[in-house]
């Protein structure tokens, strides 16, 4: 499964700034560990940012969501959207092979 997480900041982005090595050491945690497959900031930058993510059921990437610094100091929320890939680029099908 894949995982389409839309970060959106439910308070002006300057209230964000206190909590951003929190959220990016967040982030570099779970690129490790193979479950944010990309991350990056929304043009413009004040709606949020958005991750895909993968290897993991909807339990789990709700957890992990809720451990996000921004979510955990009520500065952004979450917005999940689990989809079933149909088609796969070649290039990305190693990557995307079902694993839940």
């Amino acid at each position: 499964m894949l995982h389409l997480l839309s970060l959106h900041y439910t308070a002006p982005e300057e209230a964000a700034e206190p909590f951003v090595p929190g959220h990016v050491a967040y982030l570099e945690r779970h690129h490790k560990d193979g479950t944010f497959l990309v991350s990056g900031q929304t043009v413009p930058t004040s709606i949020g940012g958005v991750i895909i993510a993968h290897g993991v059921d909807r339990s789990a990437i709700e957890q992990i969501t809720a451990q996000d610094p921004f979510v955990v100091n009520n500065v952004a929320e979450y917005t999940i959207t689990t989809i079933t890939p149909g088609r796969v680029h070649p290039a990305l099908s190693s990557v995307l092979t079902p694993s839940c």
